[in-house]
């Protein structure tokens, strides 16, 4: 067994050493192997537990590690009674090792290389011990999840998001959760693909885990995450929560112009699809046009006409069994007044009021004359009286209409009332009243026995004054 000597041992250790290499027993003790853990990148810390109670017999103390090819190799050797310690590593361990005051083998940066078997050698007056410790090293994953999926696509596996935890020792294990339940793979709704990939150059294990989702609309919101569990320790990713994309299955079409409907509005027609999203062209139809309308979802009609009433369609481009409808009604209301305008009737002859309507809706119609309502409209025998403004109004429900004409009725003059006045004032001053209807106005002469009578014999004209409907009053 090779053994090494500082050269500043005194001489009675130094024979005693020899001597007892020289002896045929076995003064060679080797406790049970022990293990310690340690942190990637840290310093390990392996206890020499031969030091454990006391110094006081010790020489020194010397470790060593056990190189892959099952051979050994010195690290360093502390006399105890020197507070040098020497170090004998000749590889990277020369800068990397050192002790602690109780003895302890440091390692600084601590790498999987390091998962050896580090021997404590102590070295007695009496005996030769040695404490090999095992070393495990130890490293916690990052955790994260790529190719995060922006939407979910319903009835369709899709790719969630690849969960990694990288660089780390052991291997940790990685799981998918959807709203805190575990999702096991099925090939058919949830398929989940894992890898476990080793780095050459550091040792350190990267798991990842691939999750492809079919979800149906009732997914919609779902929260996924992603778990990683190393040694005793739980790790969770989550994502942030996914709409579910999916097609139509509905189209509705609504008119959102507020009725009534008349001409010479404008009419808004919206189409909408209960797809996600929602999708953002359609197709409008009417009486055979197709009109496609891209990035909005609305159609507006300009200045309405009648003939741009009746039934509309709206579908989906490419999908035009997805539709729906609506009629457009007009509410305006067409008048043809019978008779127009301006009309002149002969005293006695016959009038018949008609006005016809021409609208989508039932219609009522009110007549009045100069404003008071007219129950008949059936006109015989017109009078004077019956001269005057008709007017028809025509209603549906939001929408009302008029429509006037101007009834002149003619004839000859009919003397309606002739009377004589006297002024108890003026005894000597007469007045004569003649009334008459006529139209035009009627022109008035005045006769005395049968001789007409003009101002200039000795009558006076006090005042004409020429009333409504052809009515004339001269006061002589």
């Amino acid at each position: 067994m090779g053994l090494f000597l500082s050269g500043r041992m005194n001489a009675a250790v130094l024979i005693l050493v020899l001597v007892l290499g020289s002896w045929t027993g076995n003064i060679l003790s080797v406790s049970g192997s022990d293990w310690v853990t340690a942190w990637y990148d840290e310093t390990i810390t392996v206890p020499c537990l031969g030091a454990a109670d006391g110094t006081r017999n010790i020489v020194f103390i010397k470790w060593k590690y056990e190189k892959d090819d099952g051979s050994a190799a010195d690290l360093l050797v502390k006399q105890i009674r020197s507070n040098k310690q020497t170090i004998q590593a000749t590889d990277g361990y020369a800068t990397r090792v050192g002790l602690d005051a109780s003895y302890s083998l440091l390692i600084s940066r601590a790498t999987l290389r390091d998962q050896k078997t580090f021997t404590c050698m102590v070295v007695s007056a009496v005996n030769i011990r040695e404490f090999p410790v095992q070393v495990y090293v130890h490293k916690k994953p990052s955790v994260e999840i790529l190719d995060k999926a922006d939407f979910l696509l319903k009835d369709k596996l899709t790719t969630v998001g690849t969960c990694v935890a990288s660089d780390s020792n052991p291997p940790a294990n990685v799981t998918w959760w959807k709203d805190g339940s575990l999702l096991e793979h099925d090939g058919k709704g949830v398929s989940v693909t894992p890898s476990l990939q080793l780095n050459p150059s550091t040792g350190l294990s990267t798991t990842s885990s691939v999750l492809r989702f079919s979800s149906s609309r009732a997914d919609a919101g779902a929260v996924f995450s992603c778990v990683s569990e190393f040694l005793e320790t739980r790790e969770e990713v989550t994502l942030d929560a996914l709409p579910v994309h999916y097609p139509s299955e509905n189209v509705t079409l609504q008119v959102l112009t507020r009725p009534p409907i008349v001409e010479g509005i404008n009419v808004t027609l919206r189409c909408h699809g209960d797809g996600n999203p929602p999708p953002t062209s359609f197709l409008f139809t009417f009486q055979g046009r197709k009109t496609l309308v891209e990035n909005r979802d609305s159609l507006t009609l300009p200045s309405v006409r009648r003939d741009d009433a009746g039934q509309y369609g709206c579908s989906l481009p490419g999908d035009e069994g997805l539709q729906d409808s609506q009629t457009v009604h007009d509410r305006d209301l067409d008048r043809d007044l019978s008779p127009p305008g301006l009309v002149l009737k002969l005293l006695g002859q016959n009038l018949t009021l008609r006005v016809q309507k021409n609208s989508s809706e039932e219609t009522a119609v009110r007549w009045t004359k100069d404003g008071d309502p007219l129950q008949q409209l059936e006109l015989t025998n017109l009078s004077y009286d019956d001269a005057g403004r008709y007017t028809v109004e025509g209603s549906v429900p939001g929408v009302r209409r008029q429509q006037s004409f101007q009834l002149l009725v003619e004839g000859p003059p009919v003397i309606s009332r002739l009377t004589r006045d006297q002024d108890p004032d003026q005894p000597t001053l007469k007045t004569v009243i003649c009334e008459a209807e006529a139209d035009p106005e009627p022109r008035f002469t005045w006769s005395l026995n049968t001789t007409v009578v003009s101002l200039d014999q000795g009558l006076s004209l006090i005042r004409g004054l020429i009333l409504d409907q052809g009515l004339s009053l001269i006061r002589v």
